[in-house]
């Protein structure tokens, strides 16, 4: 189903494409010299369509290049937050610890072990 609409929405984008470069084919002057618009050091002379070709195929490059250099962000922005889970978990079973020691203190070495009264035998 995907491939279908993909193909339909890739033959409409050709269908527009051929229709601006049928209804834009006069040629028109580009000028790279913003100094000295009378007379530019450079001019290039084209169609306007392939002028607007070119733009189109230059943007995809500059945003391809652009999301490729996402990638190693997204990979680190992953594994850091992996990392902080774990923290996390760690902080939370740590804190869990604390808790009950402070309920249940840790018997003293100097007390004694034993609660239960001793029994004293009478003296002979």
């Amino acid at each position: 189903m995907t491939r279908l609409l993909l193909a339909i929405l890739m033959m409409l984008a050709a269908a527009a494409m051929v229709a601006f470069a049928v209804a834009n084919r006069t040629l028109v002057s580009v000028s790279f010299d913003p100094f000295d618009p009378t007379d530019p050091a450079f001019v290039a002379t084209m169609p306007l369509y392939l002028l607007g070709f070119a733009i189109l195929i230059l943007g995809a490059i500059v945003g391809g290049l652009a999301a490729s250099n996402q990638r190693k962000w997204r990979r680190e922005r992953r594994r850091l937050e992996a990392e902080l889970g774990r923290v996390r978990a760690e902080l939370d079973r740590v804190k869990k610890d604390a808790a009950l020691r402070e309920v249940r203190p840790a018997p003293s070495s100097h007390a004694p072990h034993a609660t239960f009264p001793v029994a004293r035998l009478p003296a002979n």
